[in-house]
């Protein structure tokens, strides 16, 4: 038998209202212990989405007013029954309460562990339960709808799908395999090679999508460039809403990377402001500028800085060369001040140019504009199936090749068995995706990121 758990579901911070979730066989008995309702009534008696208004009890002294809901099993969050006790939001209230309930035989839970126990109980499967944790991250509007049509099954459905097709071909292969003397019919190869294709078109359509979508969900690395002085700290801190970098007339004032994770509209940018690029001597300034380079190469989005206002340099036209093949919306800044740079080359350079003055606005529309092009995203429905991290990518990637080279195999003349021993591997690897054959490992790992309380 489980144990019953119980935890804070609220933030660590005082608020209106705190609430403290128990689940498990004995939810209701634990909280008739530390609950007494108005009308004197039990919660034992209570049936399910139902509440009660009383007091938290302990060691027979009440100390706050609070609420009671219940939850029946199967009908709740995590398929047991499960009590939920408001409270007043006081830090020191919320965290006697759980005390409470831990006093009467709770067991403090887990981090992840309602929404284990919901997965494990059958109530959802692990991509709408890692998008659980997506939700509760999510720093955009876009990122809320991409984990909120995960949390609905937009994926579970696409990749159920997927299984359909190919666990009929298997099941229609292995029976015609195993039971030669049966009237049963047998695919040809055109139909069987047709359904393949389907399948291989689908699983390529979610992986082709998981870069945008990956974005969507956990934002863009986005490293701001550029030699000193040109406005890459002004820009940063506007985008930050706050001083995260040192702004100075002083060339080589940033020295190391400055990182912050910021909205750009309903964008996503996990910015780096970046020493400025130029020759030194200064062995401080040197190693932030070597960083700076290496941002440079690593990050999924590259905001080059150039300065309206002074002619370009050799660090200029270096930069032009180094953002080439690389996704990147140049910012011409200073544009408040008199022209005196030729913009031409950098125009040339890029596909996308923004001329702003990041010291006397923070409408930065244009910019998000230029970002959403550049990164594929302008079309981009947040709505529809997506991979929402590296553990279903690899799954559905391994799923596409195992298919891919059941069509191989199957055009190559090679025996239907051996083309089944395909489709089943990619079933397999479906079915880790949806976690009904995920190991206990990858369970575990995957709820040990979970905040406790969800």
């Amino acid at each position: 038998m489980e144990k019953t758990i119980a935890a804070i579901a609220t933030g660590n911070a005082a608020g209106g209202l705190g609430v403290i979730r128990i689940s498990g066989e004995n939810a209701i008995e634990i909280a008739d212990r530390v609950f007494r309702a108005k009308d004197k009534s039990a919660l034992s008696r209570l049936r399910g989405y139902r509440a009660k208004f009383g007091n938290i009890v302990f060691h027979g002294e009440p100390f706050d007013e609070a609420v009671a809901l219940v939850f029946r099993a199967p009908k709740s969050y995590t398929g047991e029954d499960v009590v939920e006790l408001s409270v007043h939001g006081g830090l020191f209230v919320v965290e006697k309460t759980l005390e409470a309930v831990l006093s009467e035989g709770a067991v403090p839970a887990q981090p992840g562990e309602f929404t284990k126990r919901a997965f494990l109980n059958g109530k959802i499967d692990l991509t709408q339960a890692e998008s659980v944790a997506d939700i509760i991250s999510a720093r955009g509007e876009e990122a809320v709808k991409a984990s909120f049509g995960a949390l609905q099954g937009t994926l579970s459905k696409k990749i159920n799908a997927v299984l359909e097709r190919l666990t009929d071909c298997s099941a229609l292969m292995a029976a015609w395999v195993d039971y030669p003397d049966e009237d049963i019919p047998e695919l040809d190869d055109e139909q069987l090679s047709s359904t393949l294709k389907t399948a291989l078109d689908e699983l390529n359509s979610l992986l082709n999508s998981y870069d945008g979508g990956h974005i969507l969900t956990h934002g863009a690395d986005t490293a701001i460039v550029g030699r000193p002085n040109v406005g890459k700290s002004t820009l940063m801190n506007l985008l930050s809403g706050r001083e995260r970098s040192i702004v100075t007339q002083i060339e080589g004032t940033t020295r190391d990377i400055v990182e912050d994770t910021v909205r750009l509209g309903n964008l996503v940018l996990r910015l780096s402001d970046t020493a400025g690029l130029r020759s030194s001597d200064d062995p401080v300034e040197s190693i932030g500028i070597r960083l700076a380079n290496g941002k440079i190469d690593e990050a999924q989005l590259i905001l080059p800085v150039f300065d309206y206002s002074r002619p370009l340099n050799d660090d200029d036209f270096g930069l032009i060369e180094k953002c080439r093949g690389k996704k990147a919306v140049a910012v011409i800044n200073k544009t408040d001040l008199p022209q005196a740079a030729d913009v031409t080359p950098i125009t040339e350079a890029f596909d996308r140019c923004v001329f702003i003055a990041a010291g006397v606005t923070d409408d930065f529309s244009l910019l998000e504009k230029a970002v959403k092009e550049e990164l594929g995203l302008t079309e981009f429905d947040s709505a529809a199936p997506i991979l929402a991290n590296q553990r279903q990518k690899q799954c559905c990637s391994n799923a596409a090749a195992d298919v891919s080279e059941a069509i191989f195999a199957l055009e190559s003349g090679i025996t239907r068995d051996a083309v089944n021993v395909l489709i089943d591997d990619a079933i397999n690897e479906l079915l880790s995706l949806t976690g009904k054959r995920a190991t206990v490992e990858v369970v575990n790992d995957i709820f040990s990121k979970f905040c406790v309380g969800k």
